[in-house]
């Protein structure tokens, strides 16, 4: 009885001996499966950093390179901005030239015995000019004598008490007003007509 005991409980011994080396195999074998795991993901972690660090290389290139595109092109505009304003009116002043020569001209022929001539020269001129201007969107502002008195284009100098006209209506041009492409360019300084006081 004793001899069996002893057995059953050698057997048990040994059983949990077996247990206990399969679980330490199973222990070692589950941290090496786990020391592998964490290799490979340091591995893939370290693979990752690589990309994003040489994404981020190129991405700052990039930045550099846009960066001095944008500081070229703002130092071109600006330099474009400085000629046009420079040299913005060339055509015009090559237009207006021979408006100069031609006045020259008629003052070189001036005397006394050329007044017509000289009148007459004038007069080109003067078509010559306008025209110019025309061509460049200059246009004269309506103000002759009769016209309405608007302060939009007009602007007042003196009011004349005149019979013969309507009230609040241009007497006389002082100065001829101007628009640039139907925009005011400088307003037409006129006299306005008012009612008589004797009228009244």
């Amino acid at each position: 009885m004793d001899k069996k005991k002893h057995s059953t409980a050698q057997g048990a011994d040994e059983a949990i001996t077996a247990a206990g080396v399969a679980g330490e195999a199973a222990q070692v074998k589950g941290e090496e499966v786990q020391s592998v795991t964490a290799e490979e993901r340091i591995r893939q972690l370290e693979a990752e950093l690589a990309a994003k660090e040489t994404e981020a290389a190129a991405n700052w290139d990039k930045f550099v390179r846009e960066r001095a595109d944008l500081e070229n092109y703002r130092r071109r505009t600006q330099k474009e901005k400085e000629e046009l304003l420079k040299y913005g009116n060339e055509s015009l002043l090559q237009d207006i030239l021979p408006v100069v020569d031609s006045m020259e001209r008629a003052l070189g022929h001036a005397d006394s015995e050329s007044l017509s001539a000289v009148i007459e020269g004038i007069r080109m001129t003067h078509g010559m000019l306008v025209g110019t201007l025309k061509k460049f969107g200059v246009v004269a502002v309506e103000a002759e004598r009769g016209t309405v008195f608007d302060p939009a284009y007009h602007q007042a100098m003196c009011q004349v008490e005149v019979a013969e006209l309507p009230p609040n209506t241009v007497v006389e041009v002082f100065q001829r007003g101007y628009l640039l492409n139907e925009r005011l360019l400088r307003p037409a300084m006129v006299s306005v007509a008012t009612v008589p006081k004797d009228a009244a």
